[in-house]
């Protein structure tokens, strides 16, 4: 049996005091209509339908063909959102579930169980309710003596008898396709006027038909976002699932409630994070490292046994046992080899730094690739870019850099030289000799100490 997910997102939003469409605002990283419509397509395998309305164009701009799109230019309530999909999907589905795309924390399990009970269900209609002793401005549900449902009545409309009632309508259903347009035609203009959906449950009890529900028991998954308050709230559920789940899989964190970590990252076992570290977009950590305290990693892959602390990572690859911080920044394109030690106030840009490479305090390297086993002394900086162009510097293995270098790209240190403290590099380095001075002038040649260690032999 197919089931059309059909998720509501025209309202305007205007609690939230903004210029930005509601269903937009991201949490972790994601748009909120991003989790709704991932939950709709893993429980039912279908394409879903999205209804627009406010900032239709910038909301499909963002999505793109991702969804299919219907429009509702009135905001007439949920039954007329609901009606406006009905030259799209009639005759084209089995069942339609109606859900929301400011509703970001309803997990799939919930929506497969609302349209695996409507599959088995003779009658028209599932709903998803709730019991709470805070009602949040949700509708009652209404039921008779026998307990079967009659009616859902919203707040705005309760007696002060029905205001009593702790069963909550959670405002999702899953619907008969072929009744529903027929029903929706008799929903009657509310004194607000709107078209309530909730009023097919009294329609469908009035033909005859039972009603099913679903009672979910988190209420936390029922979060709808209409102020900052509520995305804060969402935000809050979302870490605690997520870290949660990290915990159970072996990572450790002493502080969970300051430890941010986005969808999309994998971590390995026995990885500490300690607080106030943020993992973000697709990164990936690998097994045994220590992370944090007060550390950014933003879509980048570390190894196994990497330490980075109060750094920032951004865009880059760190291979197994690097070591970086504190107070280190690696920017888009940064790789840095096994083994590589990273101190201090360090930043590195667009570059390789080699196996067992070790760049000291209050240093920058961009556009650079460095071999395996140099020594980056304190304060060397990559002079990288003449103002128009950026211009490369290449370091070959073994090659010690003394504290305070300028290399003026495009610049290359042959393999075992070095630079004196204070050296202005602007021409390449032959293999094996001494740097120094401003500019940096040959003082010793690799070449003829190896010539005098050949006489001596």
């Amino acid at each position: 049996m197919e089931t059309t997910p059909l998720l509501l997102a025209a309202g305007q939003g205007t609690r939230m005091k903004s210029d930005r469409p509601k269903v937009l605002h991201e949490l972790f990283g994601q748009p909120l209509v991003q989790y709704a419509l991932h939950a709709a397509r893993q429980a039912s395998q279908a394409e879903p339908v999205l209804v627009v309305g406010h900032d239709a164009e910038t909301i499909r701009s963002e999505l793109g063909d991702q969804v299919r799109y219907v429009y509702q230019d009135q905001l007439l309530g949920t039954g007329h959102a609901v009606q406006q999909a009905e030259e799209l999907l009639r005759g084209k589905t089995d069942q339609i579930l109606v859900t929301y795309g400011d509703m970001p924390l309803v997990r799939e399990k919930t929506l497969r169980n609302l349209i695996e009970t409507q599959s088995a269900h003779p009658g028209p209609l599932t709903m998803l309710s709730l019991h709470v002793d805070n009602p949040r401005g949700f509708g009652r549900v209404i039921r008779n003596a026998q307990g079967a449902v009659q009616a859902i009545v919203e707040e705005v409309d309760a007696t002060p008898d029905q205001l009593q009632v702790r069963e909550l309508n959670a405002g999702m259903y899953c619907i008969e396709e072929a009744w529903l347009w027929d029903a929706l035609r008799k929903v009657q203009l509310s004194p607000k006027g709107e078209y309530y959906l909730t009023d097919l449950v009294q329609i469908a009890v009035e033909e005859g038909h039972q009603v099913a529900v679903v009672q979910i028991d988190d209420q936390e998954e029922l979060i709808g976002i209409n102020t900052r308050l509520d995305l804060a709230d969402a935000y809050r559920v979302l870490q605690k699932r997520t870290n949660t789940r990290w915990m159970k899989a072996g990572v450790t964190m002493l502080d969970p409630l300051s430890v941010h970590i986005d969808p999309e990252v994998e971590i390995g076992r026995d990885t500490v994070i300690l607080p106030g570290t943020h993992l973000k977009g697709k990164t990936v950590i690998g097994e045994n490292c220590q992370l944090g305290p007060n550390t950014l990693i933003d879509s980048s892959t570390l190894g196994d046994h990497c330490h980075v602390r109060f750094s920032v990572v951004e865009g880059a690859v760190l291979e197994d046992q690097v070591d970086v911080g504190p107070f280190g920044h690696l920017r888009s394109g940064a790789h840095l080899a096994e083994g590589v030690h990273m101190g201090n106030f360090g930043e590195v840009k667009n570059s390789y730094l080699g196996p067992g490479t070790k760049m000291g305090h209050f240093s920058y390297l961009g556009d650079a690739t460095l071999g395996k086993g140099v020594n980056v002394g304190a304060g060397t900086i990559t002079c990288n870019y003449d103002g128009q162009r950026k211009h490369a510097t290449i370091v070959k293995d073994g090659v010690f850099i003394g504290s305070d270098t300028m290399l003026v790209a495009p610049v290359e240190l042959g393999k075992d030289s070095r630079t004196g403290a204070g050296s202005v590099v602007t021409r390449n380095v032959s293999p094996g000799s001494l740097v120094v001075g401003v500019p940096a002038r040959e003082i010793s040649s690799g070449r003829k100490e190896k010539a005098e260690k050949d006489d001596s032999v």
